[in-house]
């Protein structure tokens, strides 16, 4: 499989493009979101993304090479308080997914801009994001991609019925 690198050094084949999710990529969003998320239901998950295409604070963005989707951004507008901003509304990214063949090659550097720009264009001028705790990976892509740590927590739960 080339990289996405190679595609774009112009060997004759198509350059990836991101594009909007709509009706008939729903299906191919939901199947790289599993991947992400696999801990939850395929087609609670699809009817999800099925509700964003009819609302203005979402945008899910797919990434395509060749035509094949390998990687999504899933974008929102939050209204509550969000650690480390001192504004509100703020953009915020719910959840950013890439094949493992085609990381580190800028893919989700793109679809971040692709988001940002969306943020942008709504008004607001921050975008913010988490990840867990232990999630080495995740942390390490966000500062890799320029966001600053705004803070750590633990948060707790007791039952008490």
């Amino acid at each position: 499989m080339k990289l996405v690198r190679e595609l774009i050094k112009g060997e004759g084949l198509s350059v990836g493009k991101i594009i909007k999710v709509n009706d008939r990529s729903i299906d191919s969003v939901t199947e790289l979101a599993m991947k992400l998320w696999p801990d939850n239901d395929y087609q609670e998950l699809k009817e999800e993304f099925a509700k964003m295409l009819h609302t203005d604070n979402n945008k899910v963005f797919l990434y395509l090479v060749d035509g094949n989707p390998i990687g999504f951004a899933h974008f929102s507008i939050r209204t509550d308080y969000v650690e480390g901003s001192d504004s509100s509304p703020i953009g915020y990214i719910e959840g950013i997914y890439v094949e493992a063949e085609y990381r580190r090659q800028g893919v989700s550097k793109e679809l971040l801009a692709k988001g940002e720009q969306w943020v942008r264009e709504k008004g607001y001028s921050e975008i913010a994001s988490s990840c867990e705790y232990d999630n080495t990976t995740s942390y390490h892509f966000h500062k890799g991609i320029g966001f600053k740590e705004a803070n750590r927590i633990i948060c707790f739960i007791k039952d008490i019925r």
